[in-house]
């Protein structure tokens, strides 16, 4: 299937997701929003992909919400008549309101996914992550830049609170007078920099290092147990969110429940033979629950 916004390839259990609107830079249509979840959604219902890569094409890796998005009435703005006319029409206020709270929603649940799925979600970002952007790869498990990187949490320069996931997640990554700080100027915020916060997770010299090596670690992770990587992955989110009392108690529900004795076997087995462990795929999902 093609999609407008993507590009999807699936090489030795890894699956490689591509923006591929690089004369836009990756900026997000309404497509975006609603192919992005039912691609990461299918990957992670069918169990054979073990590890996600986000890349894109061109100069940029996204430069956010595209203005269609904002003209074209996308996001529920009033579009007959102005604040007074508005005001004076009994419920209007009230169901326009409604229903930009519902459209916002809808995008959190659109980057929500990216945590959601059964297996990890690495971002290769290469030149502008603004907006919407920074919201997408907050959501991954790591993040990885090349020289070119900058970041911005730019809502706020027009006239805008970010609203999308930046500001509750990025706090989690890094220390939150420094997400204050981007938040409240819009300044960019190099690689060098995010990487030195936390952030990033290593910088590349240029593009075609950071996409091969990003996908190398990928690949590492794919030669793991995916039941021991889900569980990880599980784990640390619910974690991030709880106390410690609470996260070990997951820990330990969770390994009641799912260790897998037949792939901690075949680790040791394969360590012992030296070679790479055969480990089965995650069950699919049932579809329609």
């Amino acid at each position: 299937m093609g999609y407008e916004c993507f590009d999807i390839s699936v090489t030795d259990k890894v699956a490689h997701l591509k923006l591929i609107r690089p004369e836009k830079h990756n900026s997000m249509i309404p497509s975006f929003w609603r192919d992005l979840p039912e691609i990461v959604d299918s990957l992670s219902s069918e169990g054979a992909v073990r590890a996600l890569v986000i890349s894109a094409e061109g100069k940029h890796f996204c430069s956010g919400m595209d203005i269609s998005v904002f003209t074209g009435g996308n996001l529920d703005a009033p579009t007959d008549g102005g604040p007074d006319k508005a005001d004076s029409k009994s419920g209007f206020r009230s169901r326009r309101n409604e229903r930009f709270r519902s459209t916002a929603m809808k995008l959190q649940d659109t980057f929500s996914c990216l945590e959601q799925a059964r297996m990890p979600v690495l971002c290769a970002i290469q030149g502008a992550c603004v907006g919407g952007g920074i919201d997408m790869v907050s959501a991954a498990d790591m993040r990885y830049a090349d020289e070119s990187t900058f970041f911005s949490i730019a809502e706020i320069n027009i006239g805008m609170t970010a609203d999308v996931g930046t500001l509750q997640r990025m706090p989690k990554l890094v220390a939150e007078g420094l997400v204050r700080e981007l938040a409240f100027t819009g300044r960019r915020w190099s690689a060098e920099e995010a990487m030195a916060a936390g952030f990033v997770n290593k910088v590349f010299p240029d593009h075609e290092s950071l996409v091969s090596g990003v996908l190398e670690v990928a690949t590492e992770i794919a030669a793991k147990s995916p039941m021991a990587v889900w569980g990880t992955k599980r784990a640390m989110n619910f974690a991030r969110d709880h106390s410690v009392a609470d996260g070990l108690e997951f820990i330990a529900n969770w390994n009641a429940a799912m260790f897998d004795t037949d792939d901690m076997a075949e680790a040791f087995t394969a360590q012992m033979e030296k070679r790479p462990g055969d480990y089965p795929d995650l069950h699919p999902l049932s579809e329609g629950i």
